[in-house]
């Protein structure tokens, strides 16, 4: 695994296109557990580090697949589907949509426990909570949770206490096959778990949304197979028009998604960036970045994965800019690395508070996250000298094609 690379000074330039949704095209491969049919997929971004392991996983538990560059076609084995995911390789946070699956369907699963990104508290009582109320029955045991339940799952009013993606996600997945009707309140309605839907009512489900007020599952006893085409990835898209605003440069971004990103586009919008629109393209070409003021919050706000981008604007804009991160507080590691190339800050309580216009210069620094990771990609291509960052694999768990992506863009990054 390339653990550190190397970036200079770059102007971006160049024609770029967004890959499918990392976050998407995760939660539908779990949801291919849900079936013994095929599903195939496209827009897949195969090259994604998660994406990788997460098919390794489908195949350690029966499943096989087929990849050629954005699509995939997984199949179900003759044999009957394992009910036991033991691994021990790295975990991912997806390995609860896996449980939720495979205990909805086969009425047992065995899981490790999550791994992904360390921000701030993430628990997984709330997957714990959906699956209870469901009726199953869950406890750890040696570094892996389990679930089981005697006969289908029954249908309940499951009530999330906080708008968790996760624990909606998973609620969808184990209530297309309980039965009776589940009802999911206060749910996080975005547009993965849109897309998530989507797939599941055409192989069969009955998934009713009503806004973010609640989401009504009808079970069926069997879900079929299905094509499919995965969203294409937000947080990728606005990474590329962010870092063509910071570099002062000329980008086009092909197969970009409006409607995921209006929020974040008008606060960017009023904040310096200029851009123009095409059918599916956007066109974004320099600007003066201005001080930003933003929190994050649920979809149609600034996700959080967002905020570490919007960080490096601020940085680069004369002036005080602050963030809130108010779905994972305190997720500012990463301002700390920054700091090793001049960027001012300070945390005050729950808020990012950034001193932005100081020129920033080369460092050894390290990806605590994947979105840190990319961050610090971006500030690097802003310093003289060279910039190395260590963990360097975490921006190839949520990008794909980094490399080939970046020579398009007239930035050449290399591997030590």
């Amino acid at each position: 695994m390339d653990d550190v690379l190397k970036v200079s000074k770059t102007v971006l330039q160049g024609t770029v296109k967004v890959s499918g949704a990392k976050n998407s095209a995760l939660k539908l491969i779990a949801a291919s557990l849900l079936t013994d049919e095929p599903v195939e997929l496209y827009n897949f971004p195969n090259n994604l580090l998660d994406v990788e392991i997460h098919l390794q996983m489908l195949k350690h538990l029966g499943k096989s697949y087929n990849i050629k560059n954005d699509y995939v076609i997984i199949k179900e084995n003759d044999n009957q589907l394992l009910t036991e995911l033991i691994w021990d390789e790295r975990s991912i946070r997806n390995t609860l949509l896996i449980l939720g699956a495979l205990t909805t369907r086969l009425g047992f699963g065995k899981v490790p426990l999550p791994g992904g990104c360390k921000l701030g508290d993430r628990k997984f009582d709330l997957h714990v909570m959906v699956l209870e109320q469901l009726g199953a029955k869950v406890w750890e045991e040696d570094g892996y949770i389990c679930a089981r339940s005697e006969g289908r799952l029954i249908g309940n009013n499951i009530y999330l206490p906080l708008r968790s993606t996760g624990a909606t996600e998973n609620g969808i997945i184990i209530g297309t096959l309980s039965k009776g009707t589940t009802i999911i309140w206060n749910p996080h309605i975005r547009p993965e778990i849109l897309d998530l839907i989507g797939m599941l009512n055409k192989m069969g489900a009955k998934i009713k949304v009503y806004g973010q007020k609640c989401i009504e599952i009808q079970g069926v006893e069997k879900l079929k197979g299905v094509k499919h085409e995965v969203i294409p990835d937000s947080v990728e898209a606005l990474t590329w028009a962010i870092g063509s605003v910071v570099t002062n440069g000329d980008v086009e971004i092909l197969n970009f998604p409006f409607e995921h990103l209006e929020v974040p586009l008008a606060f960017l919008r009023e904040s310096g960036m200029k851009y123009y629109r095409g059918g599916d393209s956007i066109i974004v070409r320099g600007g003066v970045p201005y001080p930003i003021e933003i929190s994050t919050g649920p979809y149609p706000g600034i996700n959080s994965d967002m905020q570490p981008l919007f960080a490096i604007y601020g940085a680069c804009s004369q002036g005080e800019s602050k963030i809130v991160d108010l779905r994972f507080p305190g997720r500012y590691g990463y301002a700390n690395e920054l700091n090793k190339m001049g960027v001012q800050y300070k945390v005050d309580g729950d808020m990012l508070v950034i001193n932005g216009g100081a020129e920033l210069k080369s460092a050894a620094v390290k990806a605590l996250d994947l979105r840190a990771g990319v961050a610090l990609l971006l500030a690097g291509m802003l310093t003289e000298g060279v910039t190395t960052i260590e963990n360097a694999w975490q921006i190839r768990r949520g990008y794909e094609n980094i490399e080939t992506k970046l020579a398009g863009l007239n930035c050449k990054i290399e591997y030590l």
